[in-house]
């Protein structure tokens, strides 16, 4: 299986969670071992998508390159690991990725539109060898070796509407696309006040988040569907997993994870080669190991 990047470029405008202002965003192909690479027009910044740029993942995951940062990249980074993208320059006329419906469907939509284009070197993917794991109290994030990708993912909030969920999703394309991209982000009432209160999330609206005060959901729509909340952690996770630079094969699974647990599982992964594997699709035997992004 071949490296890919998209076949044509790409552009949307969506509002940025934080400042509340418009965010041209543009997609564009690039050639194969570039990885995924953002650029900042508004300051000339071009930074690499990998778990060594990240500077910050309070509330959401975000790079830099010690001057200037990109916040809020997890939702569009879990759409492009899902279609299998290796190559692509995202650019951005602000400090942060527009926040869209607060899910990775909006991403897909414009991936779809796109399309993915072959490049003429092989597609490697990051084969977790023995058990990884990072803790934080009763809360962690871990990943084991797999012959498959599967996220199992338990959140448990005192909220009477979330409560206790669970979910275990076996990833592929065609599963994340009816499983989990529409899941959007979710906060609390209280703690959206509080963030405004500070100058942050200005642009976050009932468009963009489930919302929910001391006993129920803002939205008037409700959710688009069962363990919606649980659902978007695991899309948040994907895209944090997709800091590690190639499709990665493993049994990943999380209690009350976050995007700084997951920040450190991809630290600790890397800190030791006994931990993983990188190997070209051609030399992998499993052939699930390819379809899962058919």
């Amino acid at each position: 299986m071949r490296q890919t990047t998209v076949a044509k470029k790409v552009e949307s405008v969506g509002i940025g969670l934080h400042k509340g202002e418009p965010i041209k965003i543009t997609l564009e192909p690039l050639e194969a071992n570039s990885g995924i690479v953002f650029y900042r027009t508004d300051v000339g910044m071009s930074v690499k998508a990998s778990p060594e740029n990240v500077v910050n993942t309070n509330n959401a995951t975000v790079i830099g390159d010690g001057q200037n940062y990109i916040s809020t990249i997890e939702h569009l980074l879990s759409a492009i690991y899902s279609y299998g993208i290796d190559n692509i320059l995202i650019t951005l006329d602000s400090a942060e990725v527009p926040v869209m419906d607060g899910s990775g469907i909006s991403f897909c939509m414009m991936l779809d539109e796109a399309k993915m284009r072959e490049l003429d070197e092989n597609k490697s993917v990051l084969i977790i060898k023995r058990e990884v794991e990072v803790v934080d109290g009763e809360k962690f994030a871990r990943v084991k070796p797999s012959r498959k990708p599967i996220y199992n993912f338990t959140i448990n909030f005192t909220h009477p509407i979330i409560g206790k969920q669970d979910y275990q999703f076996e990833f592929s394309k065609k599963a994340y696309i009816e499983e989990i991209a529409r899941a959007r982000t979710f906060g609390f009432l209280k703690d959206v006040q509080y963030l405004r209160s500070k100058g942050l999330a200005l642009g976050g609206s009932l468009e963009n988040a489930i919302v929910l005060d001391d006993k129920k959901i803002l939205n008037p729509e409700g959710l688009r569907f069962p363990k919606e909340f649980v659902k978007h952690k695991i899309l948040d996770a994907i895209g944090d997993l997709a800091l590690l630079g190639a499709p990665v094969v493993a049994d990943y699974e999380s209690y009350a994870g976050s995007h700084n647990l997951n920040h450190l599982l991809t630290k600790e992964i890397l800190k030791d080669p006994k931990n993983y594997e990188v190997r070209d699709f051609a030399k992998v035997d499993d052939l699930a190991y390819i379809e899962v992004f058919a």
